[in-house]
């Protein structure tokens, strides 16, 4: 062992690293450090010992980047295989991510009163996406049929939000003329609470509306027959 020991001790004064002597010699890096723990090395030694570290960052550094790359490449490979599997997309298909949509984001409760269910009924669906917004906007007119003139568009603003800007914003993602805008809701942000960040939210959220029972009713009903199908294996799912 001491010859062992003077061995390593003349590649550690040699500028050595733990791991250089663990490789030459097998003695674990947690004996090297007991064993040169006071050890005094000179300038040569230090300078060799700090231009390893030096390149061992830097070969780190741009071993990162090229894993970084690499992940990057590997994702954009998935999203155009992905991209691909989607077909053009028919009124049908529209209708099914319409319904879907609703489902997901949109007011379905009854509305209750003295235990009765009234009579009148609103579609409303609210989201912060401009382009999911868009796409049911796009389902209400083509395939439930409902004019411009009745859809009503509400914006959900936090205090830091300029309302103006907000207002363009939502009027081209919608496509929708301004007289489709009604009284903009101001609300409290989560982030002078500490509950988000201050930009999550940066054009607020939009609230969709259409005041009709009957298409209520009919939304409804295609949210149950997507269930239907989905929930009772009555349409197989192909994503091979």
């Amino acid at each position: 062992m001491d010859k062992v020991r003077a061995r390593a001790l003349r590649l550690r004064l040699g500028g050595r690293s733990y791991n250089e002597i663990q490789k030459n010699l097998g003695v674990p890096k947690s004996t090297l450090s007991g064993w040169f723990k006071d050890v005094v090395l000179s300038d040569a030694a230090r300078n060799r010992l700090a231009s390893r570290t030096r390149l061992g960052s830097a070969a780190l550094i741009k071993r990162n980047k090229m894993q970084t790359h690499r992940a990057e490449q590997r994702a954009r490979g998935m999203h155009f295989l992905a991209k691909r599997k989607i077909p053009n997309l028919n009124k049908r298909d529209i209708l099914i991510i319409g319904a879907v949509l609703y489902w997901a984001e949109g007011y379905k409760r009854l509305k209750i009163k003295d235990g009765k269910e009234r009579m009148d009924h609103t579609i409303s669906f609210v989201n912060s996406d401009a382009e999911m917004v868009s796409v049911f906007v796009r389902f209400l007119r083509e395939i439930l049929l409902i004019p411009t003139e009745r859809i009503r568009l509400s914006m959900r603003l936090y205090a830091h939000i300029n309302e103006g800007e907000a207002l363009r914003y939502w009027t081209q993602a919608t496509e929708l003329p301004r007289k489709c805008f009604f009284k903009t809701t101001y609300l409290v942000s989560g982030a002078s609470m500490g509950v988000r960040p201050y930009n999550r939210l940066p054009w607020g959220t939009l609230q969709v509306q259409v005041c009709d029972t009957a298409k209520f009713h009919y939304l409804v009903g295609m949210i149950e027959g997507v269930k239907e199908k989905l929930l009772h294996g009555r349409m197989p799912l192909l994503l091979g």
